[in-house]
C-alpha cells in the first residue's frame, strides 16, 4: 500500500469523504451525500479544534479511505491521554486489498507519535466483519458501548 498518501483531510475532500461514509448498508441509511452545506459546516468544527484529526488516503488524487481522530487528555489511567477513532472507512472497490490495514496501522502511528496511551473506537454490533479486522490487528473488545441519543 506504499502507493497510499495519508494526510489531513481538506474541505475539497469532503464530498469523498461524505460518500465514503454512505458507501455501506448503514451510511446509506444515515448519510446524506446530496446535503454537502451540512457537512461541510461540520468539517469547519472539526478543523477548528485542535483535539481532531481527520484523515484521508488517496491514491493519484481520489480519496479511497478515511478516519476521524479525536485526542482526549484525561486523568484516568494516570494523566494518559487517549484517542478514539471514528468513522473509519475504504471504499467497496479496495476492501480486502490492504487498504484498512495500511490506514489503522496510519492511525496507530500517529497516535503514538502524539504520545497516546490508549487508541479505542467502537463498532457497531452488526459489522461482524469488522470486528474480525480490528481483532485481527490487536485491538481487545474489553468494553460494552453504549449510545444517548439527543
Amino acid at each position: 500500500m506504499s502507493d497510499i498518501d495519508f494526510r489531513r483531510a481538506t474541505l475539497a475532500d469532503v464530498p469523498a469523504i461524505v460518500a465514503l461514509m454512505a458507501d455501506d448498508y448503514l451510511g446509506a441509511r444515515r448519510e446524506s451525500p446530496d446535503d454537502l452545506p451540512l457537512y461541510q459546516e461540520a468539517f469547519a468544527r472539526v478543523e477548528q479544534d485542535p483535539g481532531q484529526f481527520l484523515v484521508v488516503g488517496e491514491r493519484d488524487g481520489t480519496v479511497l479511505a478515511t478516519a476521524h481522530l479525536t485526542f482526549i487528555p484525561g486523568l484516568s489511567r494516570r494523566g494518559a491521554t487517549r484517542a478514539i477513532v471514528e468513522a473509519v472507512r475504504v471504499s467497496s472497490t479496495e476492501r480486502g486489498a490492504g487498504l484498512g490495514s495500511a490506514l489503522m496501522h496510519w492511525v496507530i502511528a500517529e497516535c503514538r507519535s502524539r504520545g497516546c496511551d490508549l487508541l479505542q473506537l467502537t463498532s457497531d454490533n452488526t459489522r461482524l466483519e469488522a470486528h474480525r479486522f480490528y481483532q485481527k490487528l490487536g485491538f481487545a473488545q474489553s468494553h460494552a458501548g453504549f449510545k444517548y441519543e439527543l
